[in-house]
């Protein structure tokens, strides 16, 4: 993980559930999605690149 992703803005993905309990946040860079857990936030975070987020979202 670098630096950068301290400098990241977060934001609530839309994806994530309404109840408070399953919270994901994401931030987009031009190359890379960075995911974090928003309860644990220090927490450990998921790098990958923009297309596999696609995938991803596509799947859900």
């Amino acid at each position: 993980m670098s630096s950068s992703t301290t400098e990241l803005d977060w934001f609530k993905s839309s994806y994530s559930g309404g109840g408070g309990g399953e919270c994901v946040e994401v931030a987009i860079r031009p190359d890379t999605v960075h995911i974090r857990d928003s309860k644990t936030p220090q927490g450990g975070r998921l790098t990958v690149s923009p297309e596999a987020w696609a995938a991803f979202i596509a799947h859900i």
